[in-house]
């Protein structure tokens, strides 16, 4: 995997979270999370009531490995709300669970 495409993806990446408030990087899609920690994310957000976006990386793989890059996180999914890196799946069940989470989405 090139440097190029990575650096391409990359510029993608930013190009999303600038355009969608709350954007989440997963495995599947937020109609079908392909696993258990992207699936408790998008239960969460769906909880909040706010709208969002979501990439599956299981269908990109240079995606996959540009948002590590991007974010410096080694795990999927991970959340971007308002431009900003929130976390991954146990962040944002606790940021969810004291309250946190919603002030952050308002």
């Amino acid at each position: 995997m090139s440097e190029n495409l990575i650096e391409e993806k990359k510029a993608e990446i930013q190009k999303d979270i600038d355009s969608n408030k709350v954007m989440l990087y997963m495995k599947g899609h937020k109609d079908m999370p392909m696993c258990g920690f992207s699936n408790q994310v998008v239960h969460i957000l769906n909880q909040t009531g706010v709208e969002f976006e979501t990439k599956n990386v299981l269908e990109d793989e240079v995606l996959r490995q540009a948002i590590k890059e991007f974010s410096d996180w080694p795990t999927i999914p991970q959340l971007y709300v308002n431009g900003e890196f929130i976390g991954g799946c146990d962040i944002i069940t606790e940021l969810y669970q004291s309250g946190d989470l919603q002030t952050q989405l308002n």
